[in-house]
């Protein structure tokens, strides 16, 4: 009898939120960046996250970009929408929605204004799975919502049957490779995907499921290429990928000096590249001619044509 693995592997970026103003998507610019990034081979996509700028939008227009994702990517590659909200009957209805347009699974980060216990989450996750209608991916992002799954946490919660995965956005590798250890071997395919593209390539020699990667927004090819290189444990081919993602780690996402400097960075390079809007939902903005020359002054030095200075 063979091993069961993790049903969603791979690199699911997860997408920025292309928009003309504060509550209009570029629905040109989404469909672009979409077809951009399956043409990079990603394995999967994942909206309304951190890097989707969920919190800052309307539920409209989340209601929208759910709608409209699902029906272009059609099935080619399973989409995963993030829930994460205050009020569990929002998330819930979100997770129909996204239900009803096709989507796999949900994502969810903690209710992130009281910060709950750890008892607290595990009895809020086994009644959220209770009621979605779509498998569930936990999301650990302790630096935005104050609070983080501990191992033994998360072991309790990987229990209910339509808990199916964990995204680790926490940068703590000893922490990551915990969850390796405890859970991986045990369940198998339960899904453990790992945000920051700089330990993608670590974490999936060691066991991981994937990366769930930002700078497929921009560059998708080169996360795959780091994926597939990393599953075959080719360490040659591994090392200039991994240079050149530190490179952009080092470069376009230090850009500015606030919190949002990594989304603006990604939201400039896109739209230098062509592809979208750089529009930023409010209170954020965009980059202004200063930093948006240091940007394109960085995708010259890739010798990356820009297209739209």
């Amino acid at each position: 009898m063979s091993t069961p693995t993790a049903s969603f592997r791979g690199i699911i970026p997860p997408m920025i939120t292309p928009l003309l103003y504060k509550n209009q998507l570029d629905v040109e610019g989404l469909e672009r960046l979409v077809e951009h990034m399956l043409g990079g081979g990603i394995h999967g996509l994942f909206i309304l996250g951190t890097t989707g700028e969920a919190p800052s939008l309307s539920y409209a227009l989340r209601y929208e970009l759910v709608e409209r994702v699902c029906r272009q990517v059609a099935g080619r590659i399973p989409v995963l929408v993030g829930v994460t909200d205050t009020s569990l009957t929002e998330s819930l209805r979100l997770a129909e929605k996204a239900q009803k347009e096709g989507a796999a699974a949900v994502v969810s980060a903690p209710p992130y204004y009281y910060a709950p216990s750890q008892q607290e989450l595990i009895e809020y996750y086994e009644d959220l799975a209770d009621h979605m209608p779509l498998p569930v991916f936990l999301y650990n992002m302790p630096s935005h919502v104050k609070v983080s799954f501990e191992p033994d946490t998360v072991k309790a919660i990987a229990q209910h049957p339509n808990v199916i995965g964990l995204k680790d956005s926490s940068g703590a590798m000893v922490y990551f490779h915990t969850l390796i250890q405890t859970i991986k071997k045990e369940n198998p395919s339960f899904s453990l995907l790992v945000g920051p593209e700089e330990l993608t390539a670590e974490a999936v020699l060691f066991g991981a499921d994937g990366g769930v990667n930002g700078g497929a927004n921009m560059f998708p090819r080169l996360y795959t290429d780091l994926y597939e290189a990393a599953v075959r444990r080719d360490i040659d081919a591994i090392l200039p990928l991994q240079e050149r993602v530190m490179y952009i780690s080092n470069t376009i996402y230090k850009v500015g000096r606030y919190g949002s400097s990594y989304l603006k960075g990604l939201k400039c390079t896109c739209s230098l590249l062509g592809i979208c809007s750089d529009f930023m939902a409010s209170p954020y903005h965009r980059f202004r001619k200063e930093e948006r020359d240091k940007v394109r002054a960085v995708l010259e030095s890739m010798d990356i044509p820009v297209v739209n200075p």
